[in-house]
């Protein structure tokens, strides 16, 4: 009936049409306005009413779009993952709806159960659609309907125990509208919707929006209506027509003329009441249209501008929290940053929008049951079915999870996990171990995370290793153990023997280390032998110096002194070496006298990779794809593992009799397995840093909070009882599952030390040679190798000698003390071999 008169009121000559609200009626006007070119300004909040199919529907107040996200907000805000939406089965109730799922899948949340109802529906269906949303996992309700309705519900709700502690209610915004627009609501009313939180489109507060008010007041008084008050589409009413007035004016400025003409096509073949071939088409429809989305200026609404999309700019919402006889603001959504916040959406205009999540922020809510703690938002419903656990039915290593032959039920170390950190839930879940294998081989995890996808499994539990392509297909729980990718290999004991000194050292060190002391004791002795007198001598008296001088430094037990500059350079740097080679030797003898040592011929995994060798791995373990996928290992080298058994003839036949080089596997089998076998050891360290978690649907609410019960467990210390019970390892293990695979120092490590020290001789060299070569072709007028070599070796001849004194009973000449050095101080005068007081040169 209201549709069919707005088709008896366009029958007249419209330029522009204010309204409707309803976006079903919308919906209808908007087909009629485009064919007459006629403005549709329209407060209807139905997103899928657009410009690209209406091109003369302009929006006048904010888009369910926009009040969708701000409720997708606050569900991410308080970290809930489900939602249950109770709707009208209209335009308005679908599409709001439909923008609600778009606006939680982008924050990964999700609608999990979603319920219509005509508009016409009794209060017995009303009562059991309540009833059925009340067996429903999640406690976070969004209502999006009408006036009418909604308060029935929230009524039938309150009646039925579901505006307790633990729901949540999250009505759109015609709950704020309708309070809004009653000064006088029952108290029965009010009482059914207390902590319910709704959205109100934000209307900043101005004079212009106080001089409305008061004026709406005063006519209200005046027609004896006063509880009758004004809402926020009261504001957007108001400005529509102000905005066509304005469009109005610049449309007659710029010329405009109102002039209308028939369109045949309109007609009414069927003899009714109404009178299409009145209608008329407004032939400047497109000018006026243009000039309304043109518009911009302060109204009652705020800023009215509007994008090119014909939606108004900057969309907010006021969040409120029901509380009491009235409403209260607990914070902001503005579609400006996206986020939730306690500060007013018009003061962030003037500032780069910030859209960190860090920085969203709400006031404390009461919800309902009058309790301020967030309630968790799901519940394990009463009727819910007995979920089904996947659980392997191992082959080996039943320690950790196997069916007991003669119960029928699992047990092991990550059945009392689940079953301890089930204990420690709020509330009961039915659920049934279901095996899954054959029990005569290890079960490929995989196939179970595939069966979690599928919904074949409801969850799945045992020793499942946490790899990134299974948490793309269901989310993990908390780790409840950590693992990693470890390399068992054969090890044999080192035995000390009379030679154990030279152990340190591979054979390769000592020869190089050797070569460096007789290379830097020729090199200073190069450097020396002009300028010392100590570096001088009969060619015997030479090479002895030089074997001595080199291996004293060992100890730093040399005794001769250099004077150049060069050759002290070069002797602080090797001692420097010298330090390091020294303190390592005493390190490594000290471990190989003291500790018992493990060899093995595997030093890690780049051995493995480099080798050709057959490489062991436990069937159904991710190992085996790490190794081909991640390690580029050819599949051929890899073979498949069954049993402890089988890993020690694997490793006891070695490669070359059919056997294996090492096994690669995660570190609790490893550790089972060295409980039993002390002549297998682990080479290096872990590898790869995994974890085992239960392994639930994505979006599982009983994931989060079981990650929560293992923490408290771990925290408790009851996790490592559960460990020493079903995993205690014996001595065997502790001595065998590390070792440091070689205590030799290898020349790889001092490569870098014995590299600047042949640098630095070299450098001294080039220097002293081309400083003696400059010398030698200033003073020497005939040039030769041999003279060359003759003048490098002869003893330079003192420069500069200050006045000089006489020993008293000798004609030796004496230089003057304050001309001496400290070192010529302290060292003694050494007799020539002609008997006179060696040269002390200045």
């Amino acid at each position: 009936m209201v549709s069919l008169a707005w088709f008896k009121f366009m029958e007249t000559d419209v330029i522009a049409i204010i309204g409707p609200q309803c976006s079903t009626i919308a919906h209808i006007i908007s087909y009629v306005a485009n064919e007459l070119q006629v403005p549709l300004m329209s407060f209807a909040s139905d997103a899928t009413l657009s410009s690209i199919q209406f091109p003369f529907f302009v929006r006048t107040a904010p888009s369910d779009l926009y009040q969708m996200a701000a409720v997708a907000a606050i569900v991410d805000y308080n970290q809930w993952k489900l939602v249950t939406a109770i709707y009208v089965d209209d335009d308005y109730g679908r599409n709001g709806i439909a923008a609600l799922d778009d606006a939680l899948a982008a924050r990964r949340c999700k609608i999990s159960y979603k319920v219509g109802f005509p508009v016409t529906a009794k209060k017995s269906e009303l009562i059991n659609l309540l009833v059925q949303v009340s067996y429903m996992e999640s406690r976070i309700i969004i209502l999006h309907t009408g006036a009418g309705p909604g308060l029935k519900l929230f009524s039938m709700a309150n009646r039925l125990g579901m505006m307790a502690n633990g729901y949540v209610w999250i009505a759109t915004d015609w709950l704020s509208a309708y309070l809004d627009a009653n000064s006088s609501v029952a108290a029965e009313t009010i009482n059914g919707m207390q902590g319910v939180l709704t959205l109100r489109p934000h209307i900043p507060n101005s004079k212009m929006k106080s001089n409305l008010i008061s004026k709406w007041s005063r006519q209200s008084q005046k027609y004896n209506n006063s509880d009758l008050r004004i809402s926020a589409y009261g504001f957007y009413v108001y400005d529509s027509v102000w905005a066509v007035a304005h469009a109005l004016d610049a449309f007659f400025n710029d010329g405009g003329r109102i002039s209308f003409s028939n369109d045949s096509r309109l007609r009414d073949t069927t003899g009714g009441t109404l009178h299409l071939e009145a209608m008329s088409t407004f032939d400047m429809g497109n000018e006026l249209k243009d000039k309304i989305r043109k518009v911009n200026f302060s109204g009652v609404s705020g800023q009215v501008h509007f994008d090119n999309t014909g939606n108004l700019i900057h969309p907010a919402y006021d969040i409120i929290n029901v509380i009491g006889n009235g409403m209260r603001t607990i914070g902001f959504w503005s579609n400006y940053s996206g986020l939730l916040s306690t500060v007013t959406p018009e003061s962030l205009y003037s500032k780069p929008p910030n859209t960190s999540l860090a920085n969203q922020h709400l006031y404390d809510v009461i919800w309902p049951g009058e309790t301020a703690q967030r309630p968790r938002g799901w519940v394990f419903p009463s009727n819910a079915k007995e979920l089904k656990i996947g659980v392997p039915n191992r082959f080996s290593f039943k320690e950790f999870v196997t069916k007991d032959d003669v119960t029928g039920s699992m047990k092991g170390y990550c059945i009392d996990v689940f079953t301890q950190a089930l204990a420690l839930l709020p509330y009961p879940v039915t659920y049934k171990f279901v095996p899954f294998g054959s029990g005569t081989e290890n079960p490929h995890f995989d196939k179970i995370i595939q069966l979690i996808e599928s919904n074949e499994f409801d969850g799945a539990i045992g020793d499942i290793a946490i790899t990134m392509n299974r948490t793309k297909l269901a989310d993990f729980t908390q780790p409840f153990i950590e693992t990693g990718l470890v390399i068992l290999s054969p090890v044999k004991k080192h035995i000390t023997t009379s030679w154990a000194f030279l152990q340190p050292f591979t054979l390769e060190m000592w020869c190089v280390t050797g070569l460096f002391f007789l290379i830097v004791g020729v090199v200073v002795w190069v450097l020396e032998h002009r300028i010392n007198d100590e570096f001088r001598g009969s060619p015997r008296q030479q090479m002895i110096t030089i074997f001595w001088f080199s291996f004293s430094t060992l100890f730093f037990a040399h005794r001769e002194n250099t004077m150049s500059t060069l050759g002290r350079g070069v002797l602080i740097i090797w001692l420097f070496v010298v330090l390091i080679i020294q303190s390592s030797y005493t390190a490594s003898l000290t471990s190989i006298l003291t500790v018992q040592q493990l060899d093995t011929s595997i030093r890690g995994i780049d051995d493995l990779k480099n080798s050709d060798d057959p490489i062991g791995f436990q069937v159904g373990s991710f190992a085996q794809d790490y190794m081909a996928l991640e390690l580029n290992i050819s599949r051929s080298r890899l073979r498949a593992l069954g049993s402890p058994q089988e890993y020690a003839e694997a490793l006891k036949l070695g490669p070359k009799k059919g056997g294996v080089m090492a096994i690669v596997d995660e570190r609790p089998y490893v550790e089972l397995f060295l409980s039993s076998n002390c002549k297998i050891g682990v080479a290096g360290s872990d590898f790869t840093s995994r974890g085992w978690g239960f392994a639930f649907p994505r979006d599982s609410p009983l994931q989060v909070d079981l990650s929560t019960a293992i923490l408290t467990l771990s925290e408790n210390g009851e996790l490592q009882r559960i460990h020493d019970k079903w995993l205690k390892t014996g001595e065997c293990a502790a001595d065998s599952s590390e070792f440091i695979d070689s205590n030799q120092l290898r020349l790889e490590s001092f490569c870098g030390l014995f590299l600047i020290c042949g640098v630095a001789c070299i450098l001294s060299l080039t220097i002293y040679f081309a400083i003696m070569l400059r010398k030698y072709l200033r003073h020497e007028p005939k040039k030769s190798l041999r003279r060359f070599i003759s003048f490098v070796d002869d003893k330079e001849p003192p420069k500069n000698r200050k006045r000089s004194l006489s020993l008293p009973g000798t004609s030796t000449p004496m230089t003057p003390m304050s001309s001496l050095t400290a070192v010529d101080i302290e060292r003694p005068a050494r007799p020539v071999r002609n008997g006179s007081i060696a040269d002390i040169e200045s």
